[in-house]
C-alpha cells in the first residue's frame, strides 16, 4: 500500500510532474512539493500490519537544493493488513503509530456504519470496541503527526473470514403468526451449545404490554422462553435473535440475526376430565362448548398436566409403530388431529369407536377422541368444531387421567414446571 503525506496541495495546471516532487511552475517559477511514500508490507491473510511511513524531501529543480520543509516521520501501522482477506473477526482492528501521535481513526464496514474504538491516552494506538462480522470488507483511514506536528495519513482496507463450522436455530412460533395464550417461544439449535449464557445474552424476548420473560435450557440444543404465567391475549410478542458471529460451542459460530414477532389471539383454554370423560372449552373465561371424549385405556393413560396444541393436521396417518407399540394399530386417515407432545399424545377425531363410548369409556392409546366421520366432511361433529375453534399455542389441561404429569420437555409444555424451577434453568 502507498500511502502520501503532505499531498493536500492540488497540483499546479502547467509544467512537467516528476514522480520525487519536482514541478516546473507557470512563468517559469519553480513550484517544490513533497511526497511522502508507504514502508513495511502486510500478508493477505490478515496476519500483518499495513504501515505508512516517511522520505525526505526532493531536490529542486535544476539542481537547487528543495527549500520545502521535510515530510512527517510518523509511520502508520493498521492491523488486519491491508488488502487482507481473510482477516479473523474474533480480533479487533488495531491502528498504531511510530514517532507521532494519532489524531484520527475511522474505521467503517461496506455499508458505511462506523465502528466504534478506544484511543489510548498516549495517542499511539487506537482498538475497535465493537465487534467485527465474518464475511464482512471494512475501510480504514487514519491520521497522525509528529512531533514536529507534520501530517501522515494511512489508509487499508481488508475483508474478514466467514466461520467454517456453523449453528443455526430453528424457532417456533412463525414470523407473523397468532397464536394461543400457552404459546411458548421455542428454539432448537442444530448442534449442541457448550457457552449457554453467551448464546442466551444473544437472544431476547420481550412482550407489549410488558411482562416478565425467562429463557430455560432444556438440554444442550433446546432453549424455552415463557412467562410465569399464560400469554394475556392481544400480547404482541417480539424475539430477537443477534446470534451472529456468537460462539456457541469453541469454533462453532451462529449465523442469525433477526427479529420474529407473534401476537396472542383470544384465550382458549379447555379441560379434558377423563374422570367424566368430557371436554369443556373456555374462550376468555366463558364456557363456549362441552364434548364427550374417550381417553386413554388403563394400561395406556394419557399424560396429566398443561399440554399445549402444537402442530395441526386436517387429517393424518397414526401408526402404533412409530411410538414403541408394534403393530396395534396403523389408521391412515385420522381426522382433525392436534398434536400436544413430541412423544405422540394427540387430541383427533375419531369415526372407527362406537358412539356409546363417547363420555364413558377410556380405550384410547393415550389420546384423548372426540367423535367424527370418516374424511372428516362433517363441520357438525365435535371434532370438527373443536379442531375449528383452536388454534396452536391454544392449551388442553388434562385432569382425572390417572397418569403423572407429562414431562415439562415432553412438546411445548414447560407450564407445567414450577416458575421457581424455571427460572433456574436460565443461564443468564
Amino acid at each position: 500500500m502507498v500511502v502520501t503525506a503532505g499531498e493536500k496541495q492540488d497540483r499546479p495546471r502547467g509544467g512537467n510532474w516528476s514522480r520525487r516532487g519536482m514541478l516546473s511552475g507557470l512563468l517559469g517559477a519553480p513550484v517544490l512539493l513533497v511526497a511522502a511514500c508507504s514502508g513495511g508490507g502486510g500478508g493477505k491473510d490478515g496476519s500483518g500490519g499495513s504501515a505508512a511511513g516517511s522520505e525526505p524531501a526532493a531536490s529542486g529543480a535544476s539542481g537547487s537544493p528543495s527549500t520545502s520543509p521535510r515530510a512527517s516521520v510518523a509511520q502508520i501501522t493498521v492491523t488486519p493488513a491491508d488488502g487482507a482477506t481473510a482477516a479473523p473477526f474474533t480480533q479487533p482492528v488495531t491502528v498504531t503509530v511510530l514517532d507521532g501521535t494519532l489524531t484520527s481513526v475511522t474505521v467503517t464496514d461496506g455499508t458505511g456504519k462506523r465502528i466504534a474504538g478506544q484511543l489510548a491516552a498516549d495517542g499511539a494506538s487506537w482498538t475497535s470496541t465493537a465487534k467485527l462480522s465474518s464475511g464482512s470488507t471494512y475501510t480504514v483511514a487514519a491520521s497522525a503527526v509528529d512531533k514536529d506536528k507534520r501530517p501522515a495519513d494511512a489508509n487499508a482496507s481488508f475483508s474478514t473470514a466467514s466461520p467454517a463450522n456453523t449453528f443455526v436455530g430453528y424457532f417456533t412460533p412463525e414470523d407473523g403468526s397468532t397464536v394461543g395464550v400457552g404459546m411458548p417461544v421455542s428454539i432448537n439449535f442444530n448442534k449442541a451449545i457448550t457457552d449457554r449464557k453467551a448464546v442466551q445474552q444473544a437472544i431476547t424476548v420481550v412482550a407489549d404490554p410488558p411482562v416478565e420473560i425467562v429463557g430455560h435450557w432444556f438440554d444442550s440444543t433446546r432453549l424455552d422462553f415463557r412467562p410465569e404465567q399464560y400469554w394475556a391475549k392481544g400480547t404482541r410478542v417480539t424475539l430477537k435473535l443477534r446470534l451472529k458471529d456468537v460462539a456457541g460451542a469453541k469454533g462453532v459460530y451462529g449465523t442469525q440475526s433477526k427479529d420474529v414477532t407473534f401476537t396472542v389471539g383470544r384465550s382458549q383454554v379447555s379441560t379434558a376430565d377423563l374422570r367424566a370423560d368430557t371436554l369443556t372449552v373456555r374462550t376468555d373465561g366463558q364456557v363456549t362448548a362441552t364434548y364427550p371424549v374417550i381417553g386413554g385405556a388403563p394400561e395406556h393413560r394419557t399424560w396429566g398436566g398443561k399440554l399445549v396444541i402444537s402442530e395441526k393436521y386436517q387429517q393424518t396417518r397414526m401408526n402404533s409403530s412409530t411410538v414403541g407399540l408394534g403393530s396395534e394399530y396403523d389408521i391412515p386417515d385420522v381426522p382433525h388431529a392436534q398434536r400436544l407432545t413430541t412423544s405422540g399424545t394427540f387430541i383427533h377425531g375419531n369415526y372407527w369407536s362406537p358412539a356409546s363410548q363417547f363420555g364413558n369409556d377410556n380405550t384410547s392409546h393415550g389420546c384423548i377422541a372426540l367423535q367424527d366421520v370418516q374424511g372428516g366432511n362433517d363441520p357438525t361433529t365435535s371434532a370438527a368444531k373443536f379442531y375449528a375453534s383452536s388454534m396452536v399455542g391454544d392449551v388442553v389441561e388434562v385432569v382425572n387421567s390417572g397418569d403423572r404429569t407429562v414431562n415439562p420437555g415432553n412438546g411445548l409444555n414447560g407450564w407445567n414446571m414450577a416458575w421457581a424451577d424455571w427460572v433456574a434453568g436460565s443461564a443468564v
